[in-house]
């Protein structure tokens, strides 16, 4: 079958590559074993090793940014850590929708007239409907659960948010009505054909995820933790 380049470059740039590394030097090793990648997500573990060295080598090389932190906490302490993390230029930044209106809508008052746009993390991949049940003690199923925080998230002002491939189909016929067309999904838990699970429990093929509605996907290990992460890359293009 013949590929139209163009869907093809478009294809592309709806993939997030996550820099799950400890240090900038083997995430830049990565980003420069992969030019053609165009948007980057860094995490946790290396925004603690590295943080500032590595958000400004990327802004360095005109890449676009995902910091994934998931801001959780009181609205005053997240709006403040809000405020600063967009001075590092990011497209997206995370915060925790269960953190609830009042601290969404401190966050969002934050990024105003930046370059930065908040998204509500909804419920993490790695829990599944067994968890949210009897661990969290939530008695609801988890596609009620993610569409009641995501309901909230844009009623709080927020404009995207991050939840799993098997929600999005449901939301954006759920946002229709409150005139959410343009609301954005980036979609964690995507996996390709024959790439283990590791600890997400509500996965997607990339296809699949990008059929049902999503913005953006966002792929790690299937990549990053790859013997040939270039090759990785292309096969994951290509399907």
């Amino acid at each position: 079958m013949k590929i139209n380049l163009n869907t093809a470059v478009d294809l592309q740039a709806k993939i997030i590559v996550a820099l799950d590394f400890p240090s900038a030097r083997q995430a830049l090793d990565l980003c420069d074993r992969l030019p053609q990648v165009g948007f980057w997500k860094v995490g946790l573990e290396l925004f603690i090793a590295d943080g500032s060295a590595i958000l400004q080598e990327l802004k360095a090389r005109n890449k676009k940014i995902f910091l994934d932190l998931k801001l959780h906490d009181i609205p005053n302490t997240v709006a403040a850590a809000t405020r600063l993390a967009t001075k590092y230029g990011a497209d997206f930044l995370t915060i925790h929708a269960s953190g609830g209106r009042a601290m969404m809508q401190a966050a969002q008052s934050e990024v105003q007239g930046s370059s930065t746009q908040l998204l509500a993390v909804s419920l993490l991949t790695s829990i599944s409907a067994t968890e949210l049940k009897f661990d969290l003690q939530v008695p609801l199923e988890v596609s009620e659960y993610v569409s009641k925080l995501v309901l909230l998230a844009q009623e709080s002002g927020l404009t995207g948010a991050v939840c799993s491939p098997h929600e999005v189909a449901n939301l954006r016929s759920l946002l229709k009505s409150t005139g959410g067309n343009d609301f954005c999904f980036v979609t964690p838990g995507v996996r390709p054909a024959g790439a283990a699970m590791g600890d997400q429990s509500r996965v997607m093929a990339p296809k699949e995820a990008i059929a049902a509605g999503a913005n953006y996907l966002v792929i790690g290990r299937p990549i990053n933790a790859a013997p040939d992460p270039v090759y990785a890359w292309e096969q994951i293009c290509n399907e």
